[in-house]
């Protein structure tokens, strides 16, 4: 069936062409009489067809087969090139016609209705366009289409779809924005609350909850549950009724308890107009605190200000003084009636003008407005001034955010004068640094030549242009290399200078000129980071260590001969006196008769002499191995007691033949000690043959043993004459010879004088002990030997 061109639907035109067929028959068989009738029957057709056209609604009729009608404005409103012959050529091209999922929806819901008569309802899209479709399709009229066709109206429903859309979307942000909000008031840090007209609590968030130690909101809302106690009377739903009837928002700060604490709260009541009353409660006891904190701390600073030797004043934003502490008062001569006043900057700078505080300036208005850009400023500003009285200050002043302004008056009059004594001190060091015998010169950190003096620049040839320029060790390494020996040398005092700069431990070195001179160098680190660097011109110096050098090595070989001499008259001494000694013994003996008793006493008086020669020449020879470093040590474990005893059963013969009483005492001087028995008997036996032998008859010598702090001490000690001073110097360990002198007789000087007790000293000495010596004239002698416990 084709489409007409009038834009009726086939359906209406079957129906039309019926009737007028219908009526053209009956027309005939009637008569004439039924033409009226007929005529007015087309009437109603042709409007009926007009009205359809025009209708916003488009019919479309689905037969069984799936082939439909549908007028050709229908395919227009799909964006169809023609009219469509089935449902599936509904889905036209890319950009018209109705999408694949919409296509098939409809056709399941077209097939539904043709088999079960179901009416439906259903939003399509078209494809390329903005445009909402909604068809409601239902049975088609079996008079009209038999076999189960489907009839279909397709209703242009794009602007409500729009509408419906923009309210869905705006309902959607209104539900997430309320939720949103009451979401935060749930969630908010801070106690909340809603109350009805009635002033009773309608809502609270968990924050409320929390703070008045409820379960949940609705425990609060039910029981009533105030946050805030009554104040003056007044309870906390007054205060909100009050705020409701005036229509006008509500502060107070009040006290109140917060999860069991104490706290200052700032409270809110906002009326609502019919809703209620809303409240909010924030906890402002940190802020009450700070500026408690703060307002104790500003007087700590004022206090503190008050201590401090410069003067302070603080200027407020609208330029009056609002404080100044004592040392400002002080130093330009403020009465504090005066300052009590408040007066402004300019006022202030007048007066300080009047009383000779401010500096001599030409134009003092200018000077005074410039000054009041201070309180316009961002930047700190400073400030030298210099009074008249030759008062030197340093002004520094700093901006304060309020708009006021801080100054702080610095009195640097001392410290100018430092200066001054400084650069006096500078001269003066240069002054000496020129007139020193040796050559110095100080490096900077970064290896420039800072300071050098007359000497230096002389000792290396260096001229003015040259040095002025301050240059770099690098630079002037090659210039001082020219006047080197070995100039290869100069790398070796760059690394002096270099490693003192850098570790801070002074080095030394020698530096050796081409013209023979030797300069003894050091580089030594300065406190402020610098390194100085000195030259010592040690040529004659090094002539007279050579001198010297040469000196030593002569006496050297004098005392090799004298210990030649000393070994070649032990030997020449031994062998006559051996045989003295046998003959006096063979005489003795009888061995050449009986001799008469005269002559036997000078046979005892051989022997007592060759002994004592004997033992002579064996201290000197035991006294020059000493000397020598020579005098073997044979260490053994050695019972104190038996050592004491041992000695002075050796020395009681000695003491009895020449009538001196001789006392031992051991004491506690319990235990070993390890030491050479033979050496130590031999040092305590001098000792103890010089107290016994220059003692007078019936004198008495002490002898004991003591432990003290580990020590073993000897001590020998006797009654006699005692020793004057001159000798006891001699005789100290300072005084006594010791082979190292000067060649002239130190070995016979010490054997005139007697050997005894130097060699007992060093022994002792040699044990690792201490030998001293205490007498007085007339008054006894003293001596200790402490060994060591090893």
């Amino acid at each position: 069936m084709t489409m007409t061109g009038t834009g009726l639907p086939i359906a209406l035109i079957g129906i039309l062409m019926a009737l007028w067929l219908v009526g053209a028959a009956v027309a005939i068989w009637i008569g004439l009489s039924m033409r009226n009738k007929a005529a007015q029957v087309l009437r109603q057709s042709v409007r009926l067809g007009r009205l359809l056209e025009t209708a916003p609604a488009f019919p479309v009729v689905v037969k069984s087969d799936g082939r439909i009608e549908a007028a050709e404005r229908f395919a227009r409103m799909l964006g169809l090139d023609e009219p469509a012959g089935s449902l599936a050529e509904l889905g036209g091209r890319d950009n018209a016609g109705l999408g694949q999922k919409d296509l098939a929806e409809l056709e399941a819901r077209v097939r539904e209705t043709q088999r079960t008569g179901k009416r439906f309802t259903l939003n399509l899209a078209v494809k390329g366009a903005d445009r909402r479709l909604t068809v409601v399709g239902s049975i088609a009229d079996n008079v009209i289409y038999p076999n189960g066709a489907a009839s279909l109206w397709f209703f242009d429903s794009t602007e409500n779809v729009r509408e419906l859309e923009q309210r869905t979307r705006e309902s959607d942000e209104a539900r997430s924005a309320f939720s949103a909000l009451a979401g935060l008031i749930e969630a908010a840090p801070i106690p909340m609350w809603h109350r009805r007209p009635d002033m009773n609590l309608h809502f609270v968030n968990q924050a409320y909850v929390e703070a008045v130690g409820a379960t949940d909101g609705l425990q609060v809302v039910d029981d009533g549950i105030e946050l805030l106690e009554p104040e003056n009377g007044r309870s906390a739903a007054d205060y909100a009724a009050e705020a409701a009837a005036e229509n006008t928002q509500k502060e107070r700060i009040v006290s109140a308890t917060l999860n069991g604490e104490r706290r200052q709260l700032r409270v809110f009541d906002i009326p609502l107009g019919a809703s209620g009353v809303a409240g909010v409660a924030i906890d402002v006891q940190d802020l009450v605190d700070t500026q408690l904190e703060v307002r104790e701390l500003s007087e700590a600073q004022r206090d503190l200000l008050n201590l401090m030797s410069a003067g302070v004043a603080q200027f407020d934003a609208r330029h009056g003084l609002s404080f100044a502490n004592l040392p400002f008062q002080s130093l330009f001569s403020f009465r504090d009636q005066w300052i009590s006043e408040k007066p402004e900057f300019a006022r202030v700078l007048d007066r300080m003008r009047e009383n000779g505080k401010l500096p001599e300036v030409r134009d003092f208005p200018a000077w005074r407005k410039e000054r009041e850009e201070w309180f316009r400023a961002s930047d700190p500003a400073e400030e030298n001034w210099l009074l008249p009285d030759g008062t030197h200050l340093r002004v520094l002043v700093q901006p304060i955010p309020d708009g006021g302004l801080l100054m702080i008056f610095e009195d640097r009059t001392e410290q100018a004068q430092l200066a001054r004594a400084r650069d006096i001190l500078l001269r003066v060091r240069t002054a000496t640094f020129d007139n020193l015998f040796g050559a110095i010169a100080v490096f900077a950190a970064d290896g420039r030549l800072s300071i050098w003096n007359r000497l230096f620049a002389e000792t290396w040839k260096l001229s003015d242009d040259q040095l002025i320029k301050h240059p770099r060790l690098d630079e002037l390494l090659p210039l001082l290399a020219e006047h080197l020996k070995e100039p290869t040398q100069i790398t070796v005092l760059g690394e002096l200078i270099r490693m003192t700069s850098s570790n801070r431990s002074q080095r030394e070195g020698k530096a050796i000129f081409a013209d023979g001179r030797m300069f003894q160098i050091a580089t030594i680190p300065l406190p402020d980071g610098n390194t100085l660097f000195t030259m010592l011109d040690m040529s004659d110096t090094l002539k007279i260590e050579q001198a010297l050098r040469d000196r030593n090595s002569a006496l050297q070989d004098a005392d090799a001969i004298k210990g030649k001499f000393l070994a070649n008259m032990s030997y020449e001494f031994r062998t006559p006196l051996t045989s003295i000694s046998g003959f006096a013994d063979l005489l003795k003996a009888g061995i050449a008769g009986d001799l008469p008793p005269q002559a036997m006493e000078y046979v005892d008086a051989i022997v007592q002499s060759a002994d004592r020669l004997s033992e002579q020449i064996n201290t000197v020879l035991d006294y020059s191995q000493v000397e020598a470093g020579a005098l073997p040590l044979a260490f053994d474990y050695i019972d104190v007691p038996a050592l004491v005893e041992q000695i002075a059963t050796a020395k009681t013969q000695m003491a009895e033949a020449t009538g001196v009483m001789l006392k031992v005492e051991c004491g506690e001087a319990k235990g070993g000690i390890s030491l050479d028995s033979k050496r130590i008997i031999q040092a305590v036996g001098q000792v103890l043959d010089n107290a016994i032998r220059y003692h007078r008859q019936g004198g008495e010598v002490l002898f004991f043993a003591r432990w003290r702090d580990d020590m073993l001490e000897l001590v020998v000690s006797d009654n006699g004459p005692g020793i004057d001073d001159k000798d006891v110097q001699r005789l100290s360990p300072e005084g006594m010879p010791t082979g190292d002198g000067d060649g002239d007789g130190d070995a016979a000087d010490a054997m005139t004088r007697g050997l005894g007790l130097p060699l007992a000293r060093q022994i002792i000495e040699s044990h690792g002990g201490t030998f001293h010596l205490h007498s007085a004239q007339g008054e006894g002698t003293t001596i200790i030997m402490a060994l060591p416990k090893k």
